[in-house]
């Protein structure tokens, strides 16, 4: 309590009016957070990118002195703000905070804490549609052929690897993949992707192979915790795994097998994605095994190579 009346002395305004503000703020993210968790099923990612960004305005109110609510808070002053992150970041995650302040602000008509959207009239950047990296199907083969599978991680993270590419699995997928989830005598997986909004995903011979090798001669032989009994992919301790350990696994493997690609588990996706596309899959197939909600989202998948579209030409076209 000193250091906030050391930092407040030369206010104007009595120092309750200040605090009381900030609470007020952080009490609407908190109910804001609330809302798009339970009733717009939002995934954890997606509500810490909104805390995130919230907060960031937060704190630049904060630290240029303007004490205003987020029912007062105008047209100008957001501008203002929107200004000085176009100085400190990219026209991407500058796009994304605007976004995230709009939906904020929706929430808060909805509630009717204010009347207006004091965010229409502030445009985001145009970022454009970045293309997403790929990997060859030979790159795929030389990060799984550098697998040291003499260890029980190696087949682990075969099996890993495989389930990326053969299902196209968000990271967050893969590590909460469930055991219960396996129905292989269908052919298919049962995923929780984003919003816990379920699926089912095709799965080939070659993934069922390295995930059942996994799972009978791997994962029968260790300790389990209870509390992941049902988690198809585990540590060498029985817990489940972070999205943090298969990002170093996928960036280790690559460095191995002598990918200069700069890549991810996302990468994996991407590739399926590409790959299905590049040997005749039609859009609408791809968007259902992805899960994506919209099918624009998809069709970035629609960049293929030249020598590609070539073929196509050359073995469909009549005059060819």
């Amino acid at each position: 309590m000193l250091f906030l009346r050391e930092r407040y002395r030369s206010y104007k305004k009595p120092i309750y009016y200040d605090i009381f503000t900030l609470m007020k703020w952080q009490s609407h993210i908190k109910d804001f957070t609330i809302y798009a968790r339970l009733e717009r099923g939002l995934s954890d990612n997606t509500i810490k990118a909104y805390q995130r960004d919230l907060k960031k305005l937060v704190t630049y109110l904060e630290n240029h002195d303007i004490t205003i609510s987020a029912s007062q808070i105008n047209t100008d002053q957001l501008r203002d703000y929107v200004y000085h992150l176009a100085k400190t970041v990219q026209p991407r995650s500058q796009a994304r905070s605007i976004s995230s302040l709009k939906a904020f602000f929706s929430y808060l008509i909805l509630e009717n804490y204010r009347k207006d959207q004091p965010l229409d009239l502030i445009e985001a950047p145009k970022t454009g549609r970045k293309l997403p990296d790929t990997l060859s199907t030979t790159e795929i083969d030389l990060i799984i052929n550098a697998i040291d599978r003499s260890t029980p991680e190696g087949e682990r993270n075969r099996a890993i690897i495989e389930t990326l590419y053969g299902c196209g699995l968000r990271v967050s997928e893969l590590i909460t993949l469930q055991i219960s989830d396996l129905f292989f005598e269908e052919g298919f997986i049962k995923v929780t992707g984003k919003g816990d909004k379920q699926r089912f995903i095709p799965i080939g011979d070659y993934t069922i192979k390295a995930i059942e090798l996994y799972r009978k001669e791997i994962r029968v032989h260790q300790p389990v915790n209870p509390k992941f009994s049902d988690t198809l992919f585990l540590n060498r301790r029985g817990n489940g795994l972070t999205r943090a350990m298969i990002f170093h696994i996928v960036k280790q493997l690559a460095i191995k097998a002598g990918i200069q690609k700069t890549i991810s588990p996302h990468t994996f996706r991407h590739s399926f994605a590409t790959h299905l596309i590049e040997n005749g899959a039609d859009l609408r197939s791809i968007q259902m095994m992805l899960g994506h909600e919209s099918i624009t989202t998809t069709e970035i998948y629609m960049h293929v190579d030249r020598a590609h579209l070539a073929k196509v030409l050359e073995d469909h076209h009549p005059r060819a």
